[in-house]
């Protein structure tokens, strides 16, 4: 029987591997990293600022992945080495968690530890738009929160129930894989469920909940056609519903939205979505002139307007309505966004021109404005530890 094959016994476990791991989070903590990357026969390296960056020359051998795994999911070990890759949540104290993904590669066992953070962030102390306090005063429909994967989506639909928590009396049912946000009764009651643990799949825990007596579900991500049918006929029978999907902008989710279903349900799912979007949130993390970061967010209210260029299908026009909205409905595109992070000047020329979705118009809007702002340059973000004996003693190249 390998190694691999044995079960898992806790007591002769030492954790000392376990013990090097938490060194390397408290470390990621402490510099304001948002990811942990551990990998067999590999240094450590983190996410910092953005970047990935070597933070001991230390290598994490091939015995120690595995006893980390061990240590770490201690009776799910069997269903790690089965599945070949399994998500958790690890509880570093009171204040702080992670969510984590353990897989296998070519050389053992990797993975890779997000920070969580314990208290949840307001809309406000994450500087977001404060349109998005709006909604949280809907009642029923679909909000989506899009972007790439550590886009902070999960992060800004945590500041949207945390406020919906403070001041409705509402059921809300969240599916996730794992949880990572706890949410505390306050003046709703709130059920988080995890997939794999509390049910099978989004799509099952997704059509039970519809017989849960809920007013708002918050469905951790739409995978597949099933989960998104069942999520719009959930918006469109009374409740609120919101989920996030792995698209750049407005435009693309409402286009990702409907051509995952065949040809013959386009249409209707069209006209589905065009009466129960309320909103969408399209956010990029974008690097700060002083070496942090800030979310850029596209806004999209469902206006009257929108809905009629959805049904229509002139997706392209979406862009423009969102910023001809801007002073009257609160939308804007992710070129105002960036305008708007430059103009205060917490982001650079060239961070802004970057992440533009049409770096030229942005650059003539930029060219046209009368007041030049002077943001700086910032630092480059790039670091790497001198000695093993000083975790995270990081240093600029």
């Amino acid at each position: 029987m390998t190694d691999l094959e044995k079960e898992v016994n806790v007591e002769e476990l030492t954790f000392d591997v376990t013990r090097k791991i938490r060194q390397y989070m408290k470390g990621l903590i402490e510099h304001g990293g948002s990811d942990l990357h551990i990998k067999a026969n590999a240094q450590v390296r983190a996410r910092i600022n953005g970047d990935i960056v070597t933070v001991t020359k230390e290598k994490i051998t091939h015995e120690e992945s595995v006893t980390m795994a061990k240590e770490i999911l201690r009776g799910r070990f069997r269903e790690f080495v089965e599945n070949k890759e399994i998500d958790f949540l690890y509880m570093y104290d009171e204040n702080t968690h992670f969510r984590g993904n353990m897989f296998f590669q070519m050389d053992g066992v990797s993975a890779v530890f997000r920070v969580i953070p314990a208290k949840i962030a307001t809309i406000d102390e994450l500087e977001l738009p404060s349109a998005i306090h709006k909604l949280t005063d809907l009642d029923r429909g679909l909000i989506l929160v899009t972007g790439v994967t550590g886009s902070g989506k999960s992060t800004t639909l945590a500041a949207i129930i945390d406020e919906i928590n403070k001041k409705k009396k509402k059921h809300i049912i969240t599916i996730e894989d794992p949880i990572e946000f706890v949410h505390q009764d306050r003046k709703c009651l709130i059920n988080q469920r995890s997939i794999g643990q509390d049910s099978l799949s989004f799509s099952r825990a997704l059509r039970a909940a519809l017989r849960e007596d809920p007013d708002i579900i918050l469905v951790g991500e739409m995978r597949d056609v099933e989960t998104i049918d069942t999520a719009l006929h959930a918006a469109e029978t009374g409740h609120l519903v919101l989920s996030t999907l792995h698209t750049l902008d407005a435009k693309e989710t409402i286009n990702r939205t409907i051509s995952v279903f065949p040809p013959e349900d386009q249409n209707r799912v069209r006209h589905t979505l065009a009466s129960v979007l309320q909103g969408v949130l399209s956010q990029r993390l974008v690097k700060t002139v002083d070496g942090g970061r800030t979310a850029a967010v596209e806004i999209l209210f469902n206006t009257s307007y929108i809905q009629k260029l959805i049904l229509e299908k002139r997706d392209m026009e979406i862009k423009d309505a969102l910023d001809e909205g801007t002073q009257i409905y609160g939308t804007q595109s992710f070129d105002t966004a960036l305008l708007k992070l430059y103009k205060k000047g917490k982001i650079s020329l060239d961070e802004a021109l970057s992440n533009a979705t049409s770096p030229n118009d942005l650059k003539l809007r930029i060219d046209g404005m009368e007041t030049n702002v002077d943001v700086g340059q910032g630092r480059s973000g790039v670091y790497i530890a001198e000695d093993d004996a000083d975790i995270y003693g990081l240093k600029e190249d």
